[in-house]
């Protein structure tokens, strides 16, 4: 019996199915995935929309309901910064992952791959899940190093699925995935510090 692939457009249950089966069984996953008909809305919505949304959303209630604590103190962000905070984040995810698609369709020649805008965002689509679902630890600031690590098994993904999809050698796989890697940290980076320069004057502004 061969697998069908889930209907991505469809309910949550097939989000759901779709994301299980890249975490548990992601070496037979792949190639469901490179062989699907797909486009730039269709991985977006509803897939990449609503699991890039966990994070945001789990940060949120967890700095309301817990708040944050660092030296001994816990820090209950204002309600409005923190839903602002969480807004922005969620839209930078929804871009960075545009972003590392074409960096990694840019870089496919380079390690012996094939140039493809699609396949090249199902690979960063999908080996971003496990960030994603490890962002419902941030519920419970205090777990959030649980979560960290969720998305370092995510690097395991992007390692996978790399040769299946862009078509690269496997000789070339874990080259082509530091560097991928090295861009989507640098990627990270600046939207950490984007979401930090645009909500911390409004932190300083109600706290004084």
């Amino acid at each position: 019996m061969t697998d069908v692939p889930p209907n991505i457009s469809g309910p949550a249950s097939g989000i759901i199915e779709r994301a299980k089966n890249i975490l548990l069984k992601p070496k037979e996953t792949w190639p469901i995935i490179a062989a699907e008909p797909a486009t730039t809305q269709s991985i977006y919505v509803p897939y990449v929309v609503a699991l890039a949304a966990i994070g945001p959303i789990a940060q949120f209630i967890g700095g309301q309901v817990f708040g944050f604590t660092a030296f001994g103190v816990t820090y209950h962000p204002p309600i409005g910064s923190a839903l602002g905070s969480a807004i922005l984040s969620y839209g930078l995810s929804l871009a960075t992952i545009f972003i590392l698609a074409l960096v990694i369709d840019g870089l496919a020649p380079n390690f012996g791959g094939q140039k493809n805008q699609v396949q090249a965002l199902k690979v960063a689509a999908y080996s971003a899940t496990a960030g994603w679902v490890g962002g419902i630890f941030q519920i419970i600031p205090a777990l959030g190093l649980i979560g960290a690590l969720f998305g370092l098994y995510g690097l395991y993904l992007l390692y996978l699925g790399l040769p299946v999809l862009m078509k690269a050698p496997e000789d070339k796989a874990i080259g082509y995935t530091v560097v991928v890697v090295i861009v989507a940290i640098v990627l990270f980076l600046i939207v950490g510090a984007v979401v930090a320069a645009i909500t911390a004057p409004s932190l300083l502004s109600i706290r004084g």
